[in-house]
């Protein structure tokens, strides 16, 4: 873990942070009728990540919130990759876009799940 001060200092934090970013910038050209559904969606659940990651860092104290905090960064994370593909057979979103997010999730799930499954590396004893 080393000498991690802040959830901001978090490789995960700041992977979430660019996929929501990304996110963010890409649903602008959506089409206005998505703006009150797919849009409000996958923004949601894309910040949503972000969110429970630093939410988990504030509850390492206590390891079953820790956990659970990051279970649902972990669900935010799949919720985004679904809108992602919902937009990208809307073709709202390329192909390529669409591969590159998901790649994108699918990496910070990976490490959403190292750091579940070894709680003891990250929480306060």
């Amino acid at each position: 873990m080393g000498n991690i001060r802040s959830y901001k200092e978090l490789i995960v934090y700041q992977y979430a942070m660019d996929g929501a970013m990304r996110v963010f910038e890409l649903t602008k050209r959506f089409p206005a009728d998505e703006k009150f559904s797919l849009v409000d969606q996958i923004r949601k659940s894309s910040r949503s990540v972000c969110a429970n990651i630093a939410e988990a860092w504030r509850k390492r104290r206590y390891k079953a919130h820790f956990v659970s905090k990051l279970s649902d960064a972990e669900s935010e994370a799949e919720e985004t990759r679904v809108w992602l593909e919902l937009a990208g057979r809307c073709k709202y979103l390329t192909e390529t876009e669409v591969q590159e997010l998901d790649l994108h999730y699918h990496n910070i799930l990976g490490k959403l799940v190292r750091m579940a499954s070894e709680p003891q590396q990250w929480t306060i004893h």
